[in-house]
């Protein structure tokens, strides 16, 4: 058994904190069909464990917690500190003559135990990770990691109790519940994390939970360009768009990087025009500097009372003066009616919805439960399809395709698996002249714009200008002083901060 644990081929490992408790992990292979994600805690012995959850009630007794501010960053900060100090005394009393370093991990186990989701605290604190699946207290912990997908864990939930009560928790925090009455669940953490959580029987296996991790450094296209899910060309023809107001639709088939990918955008858009966005679940993350109203929609209450939609925040951020309005998903008729009733009333509108392709897009806005008229398709200049392939790990555009006045769709741009390049099928036509009459551009200026802006950010790849307050920056002076950012891209100066100002 030893000679097979020295000849395991291991994959990767790195370190992680989750709140002060250091861990590694090592990603190797299991003998099985997926990597094993390892999570190498420090030991602590099991009466140990017992006592620090025992400890749980008596903390809560010392400092309570007001779940109406857990999305507050300050009051966590605090709250975390107050644990802390209080945390130090009790294991002083309880266990005396611990020392510093034993005594800081102990308190890492107690903070996670009571602020986080305990042993499952080390893979949220991990960025290579989307998401973390509970399936039962038999079976391991599953995730899914960037660059090995599925993996199994070294992670088993002691009890069903133990799944159900994290799901209780988490509700609780936010004003939902599950119950055997109400067996399903859809949540968020304080991060923005989604948490969908089901219970047995409906479950069959046993309780449940999925949790879809919230970037900390969302996409950018920069990012996207560096790792091959956009080309620049097309970046650019996007950015084009966004900087003339002409609406855009991101589909795409789940876990294909929609809701990404509109974040990406979000770094086109000037810091003087007033953004509204709607979302069901908290995703979206613009550049601080811009001027963005984020709003969420709200679950009815146990007496069916205080939900609050996604049409509902639509029509009360047209009530706001929006420039542009971002919507997290299109899903139902009064939705889509709502948001090209926006961009007919003159605002630019970016919003996603599931479908396969561009072709499959129309298909499936003019049929229910969306069912739009066809030929309200024409205020949109442009479908943009992500497409991921879960063979090779990679997300993709697909297709880019230019609305046609009827409603009709021209795919010009789309990817080739074989050669992993984006190539043009067609020419620019109606989008072209749509930019040519809001823009004032020539279609000869129009092409030059779109290498001015190739070169930009290739010039932003190269430097590695990735993240979306950097980015954003700099396309922010592009809008401020144009002729600026285009000389630091032609003559290829190496970036720092103090090339841009508001960084």
């Amino acid at each position: 058994m030893a000679d097979a644990e020295v000849t395991k081929k291991r994959y990767d490992s790195y370190g992680l904190n989750a709140h002060g408790l250091n861990v590694t992990v090592n990603i190797e292979d299991s003998g099985d069909f997926v990597p094993l994600y390892s999570v190498n805690f420090p030991e602590l012995g099991e009466a140990t464990r017992t006592l620090l959850l025992s400890l749980r009630q008596e903390l809560l007794a010392i400092v309570p917690i007001d779940t109406r501010r857990v999305e507050d960053e300050q009051y966590m900060k605090e709250l975390i500190e107050k644990y802390t100090a209080a945390a130090n005394l009790m294991i002083d009393r309880y266990l005396p003559g611990t020392s510093a370093e034993p005594m800081s991990i102990l308190i890492a186990y107690l903070i996670n135990a009571m602020l986080g989701l305990g042993d499952l605290e080390p893979l949220l604190a991990d960025d290579h990770l989307e998401e973390i699946a509970v399936n039962d207290a038999k079976n391991p912990v599953w995730v899914f990691h960037t660059k090995y997908q599925w993996c199994k864990t070294n992670i088993t939930m002691k009890n069903e109790n133990a799944i159900y009560d994290i799901a209780e928790q988490i509700g609780r925090r936010v004003g939902r519940s599950v119950t055997n009455l109400a067996p399903l669940m859809d949540a968020e953490l304080p991060d923005g994390s989604r948490v969908n959580a089901t219970l047995f029987p409906i479950s069959q296996k046993g309780n449940t939970l999925t949790i879809r991790k919230f970037a900390e450094n969302p996409w950018t296209m920069p990012a996207l360009i560096a790792n091959g899910t956009v080309s620049a060309d097309l970046a650019a023809l996007i950015w084009l768009c966004i900087q003339n107001e002409i609406s855009l639709i991101i589909s795409g088939g789940t876990a294909s990087g929609k809701t990404s990918f509109l974040n990406a955008m979000s770094i086109f858009m000037p810091a003087n025009h007033r953004i509204i966005s709607v979302e069901e679940t908290k995703e979206l993350r613009l550049p601080r500097f811009l001027h963005w109203v984020p709003m969420l929609t709200r679950q009815s209450n146990p007496e069916g009372k205080g939900e609050i939609t996604l049409y509902d925040l639509m029509i009360n951020a047209l009530r706001q003066r929006p420039d542009i309005m971002l919507v997290g998903e299109i899903r139902v008729k009064k939705d889509a009616e709502t948001l090209f009733e926006a961009v007919h009333t003159g605002h630019a509108v970016y919003g996603t919805v599931h479908a396969d392709n561009a072709e499959d897009t129309i298909v499936r806005m003019t049929n229910p439960p969306i069912d739009i008229p066809k030929i309200m398709l024409n205020s949109l200049g442009a479908i943009v399809t992500l497409f991921r392939h879960r063979r090779l790990g990679i997300r993709r555009v697909l297709e880019f395709g230019e609305m046609l006045s009827v409603g009709d769709i021209t795919v010009t741009d789309r990817w080739d698996m074989r050669s992993d390049t984006f190539i043009q099928l067609n020419a620019l036509s109606r989008l072209v002249d749509t930019i040519s009459l809001y823009g004032g551009y020539t279609r000869n200026e129009i092409k030059s714009d779109i290498a001015e802006k190739v070169k930009i950010l290739n010039w932003m790849v190269k430097n590695k200008i990735l993240d979306v307050e950097a980015s954003g920056a700099v396309v922010a002076n592009y809008y401020k002083d144009q002729s600026k950012i285009e000389k630091l891209a032609s003559d290829d100066v190496p970036f720092n901060k103090d090339l841009i100002w508001g960084l």
